[in-house]
């Protein structure tokens, strides 16, 4: 089987921008102050990274000759989004201890992007609407998720 050459840059572009992200977002996890522990962090990355194993699993079985160019765009966006927690990352080596509003914007702020973003994706790609209306989904339940299982949270 031969990939096509743009398909293939797509997806060099997709595997180095879903590998920076984890590599990211594990940090943003391994420095946050509010994990009790190994289990919970990896439970943490594995929600944060569940939502966009969803999106790629579906745009293979559904979107044919989109996949590849849609997965590198939304990959871009995952990456995007774990560039913004990297301020906070690198807060934690200084002697300025980041804090929880710190921790907290940085996500807020994170996800805000990423939805304007994913939005960005969606039109580029010419795939329906209805992906980013299934991207916010995923991202409710893993916020939901990251707030009851992993926090131990009531939000209801």
């Amino acid at each position: 089987m031969t990939v096509d050459p743009y398909d293939r840059k797509n997806i060099q572009a997709a595997l180095f921008f879903f590998a920076a992200s984890t590599f990211i977002t594990w940090w943003f996890i391994e420095v946050a102050p509010f994990y009790n522990g190994f289990s919970q962090k990896l439970l943490s990355c594995s929600i944060a990274g569940g939502k966009w194993a969803l999106q790629i699993i579906f745009a293979l079985i559904f979107l044919q000759g989109k996949k590849w160019n849609f997965i590198r765009l939304i990959g871009f966006t995952c990456f995007v989004g774990s560039l913004i927690l990297l301020p906070f990352c690198i807060s934690s080596f200084t002697n300025n201890s980041p804090g929880s509003e710190f921790f907290l914007g940085s996500l807020i702020l994170s996800v805000a992007v990423m939805i304007v973003l994913y939005f960005v994706s969606v039109r580029k790609a010419r795939v329906p609407m209805l992906w980013w209306a299934g991207w916010l989904l995923c991202l409710a339940i893993a916020i939901t998720m990251q707030l009851k299982v992993v926090f131990n949270l009531s939000i209801f």
